[in-house]
């Protein structure tokens, strides 16, 4: 079997390709010479095919690799991130606990200052109390003294 083939030679720079407008004699090539042409063809572009495919996956799995390395370093910004914000409720949690601390200060201070208070008033009290039974008790002397005072009449006999 025999196939056909038409081919245009260029004379000005020597390529032969493929033409399908020109239409010239027809050349017959033979089919064992399609064959070792073929396989010519093939052994002289097939290793360096298979480099190449070899190369490109051998950048695909680095491709793979890099990939996850930058997912984990994302992920790892994102735990920073988030310690970050853990640092400034840290940070605001000691604010706050420092102010409660300031405002029980405060409350202890307040429940002395009235509690002397107290103290100081139920003295007091009991200051005015005792002047007040003294002053009673002057008055009540002072009565007894003019009721002894007063001229009793005597009594006949």
């Amino acid at each position: 079997m025999y196939y056909c083939f038409i081919f245009h030679f260029s004379t000005e720079s020597n390529i032969v390709s493929p033409e399908s407008s020109v239409s010239e004699e027809p050349v017959f090539v033979d089919k064992v010479a399609v064959g070792k042409l073929t396989d010519g063809l093939i052994s002289h572009y097939l290793p360096d095919l298979q480099n190449s495919k070899q190369a490109l996956q051998e950048l695909t799995q680095n491709q793979v690799i890099l990939l996850d390395t930058l997912e984990q370093e994302i992920t790892k910004f994102r735990e920073c991130n988030s310690s970050l914000d853990i640092n400034s409720l840290f940070t605001e949690a000691k604010y706050y606990h420092n102010k409660l601390v300031n405002i029980r200060k405060e409350m202890m201070m307040l429940h002395e200052k009235t509690t002397k208070l107290k103290k100081r008033a139920l003295k007091l009290q009991q200051q005015r109390q005792k002047e007040a039974l003294e002053k009673e008790q002057q008055r009540e002397k002072e009565l007894e003294r003019e009721r002894q005072l007063i001229a009793k009449p005597a009594k006949r006999t």
